[in-house]
């Protein structure tokens, strides 16, 4: 059956037309280089970064728990990782998950395409890219974003969980921000999650012999990734998580609420 096209928010968020842009608004909010009318408006992008933030917040502030899935937009259709990503946005979406990704092509539609399969609440996060790469057809909410750093925001605060399929810089790109801001506990209780034992045996293995083996991390730090060929263990470690920081919430609700009835 013919799908609609997703819905696009418009406003601080791009709906992006056929033009491929000549540089994007990263490039022109980093380049020191770039034409003077373009350094003395940096005042001013505060104020159109701002606005997406505020679009960002208002667009995805009612979504139920959901879990961002990042990998590569080359993954082609026919292949064995395309069709793990459908799997996994159909059992994410079947276990009460909104499911969030990229928007684009490739791994991202896939989940994508799971998640609408299973009557979900199938999500879209675009960027602004030197090349077209348009919003995937199983985006039911598609916001595209001129700025990579308010995207990622976006990605951290509304997802409970990050689950990687296979990918390329960008995808490790946004793995190791996931790492990062866990071991450094901005956020908490989040699971971060690698299908594929062959596409990243080798990563963990380098992060063991050389990032563990000197000193750079802890050996706990290993504990905070989960690599797995099984869909439904990754969505079980998304769900048991999810069953723990709801456990541990509600007992710091009860221990308030029991110091407070406490006589004084």
């Amino acid at each position: 059956m013919k799908r609609t096209r997703p819905e696009r928010r418009q406003g601080s968020a791009v709906v992006r037309g056929q033009l491929v842009p000549d540089s994007t608004h990263d490039q022109r909010l980093l380049d020191r280089q770039g034409p003077a009318d373009w350094v003395h408006m940096d005042p001013w992008r505060v104020l159109r970064i701002q606005a997406e933030f505020v679009e960002g917040f208002g667009q995805l502030a009612e979504l139920p728990t959901a879990v961002t899935v990042f990998g590569s937009a080359r993954t082609p259709v026919d292949s064995p990782e395309y069709q793990t990503g459908v799997q996994l946005g159909y059992k994410l979406a079947k276990a009460g998950y909104a499911v969030i990704t990229g928007g684009g092509p490739g791994a991202m539609e896939a989940a994508n395409k799971g998640a609408s399969a299973a009557d979900g609440v199938s999500v879209g996060l675009g960027i602004e890219l030197p090349f077209e790469q348009s919003m995937n057809d199983y985006v039911d909410l598609g916001i595209e974003f001129r700025y990579f750093f308010v995207r990622k925001t976006m990605f951290v605060k509304y997802s409970c969980g990050f689950i990687t399929l296979p990918g390329g810089f960008g995808t490790l790109d946004e793995l190791f921000e996931a790492l990062t801001l866990v071991q450094t506990h901005k956020v908490t209780s989040f699971p971060v999650v690698l299908m594929g034992t062959e596409y990243w045996g080798g990563l963990i293995d380098w992060i063991k012999g050389t990032l563990v083996a000197t000193g750079k991390i802890s050996e706990h730090d290993l504990h905070l990734i989960h690599v797995t060929d099984d869909v439904e263990e990754a969505v079980n470690i998304i769900v048991e998580s999810e069953r723990n920081r709801n456990n541990q919430r509600k007992e710091e609700l009860e221990a308030v609420a029991s110091q407070t009835a406490e006589p004084q």
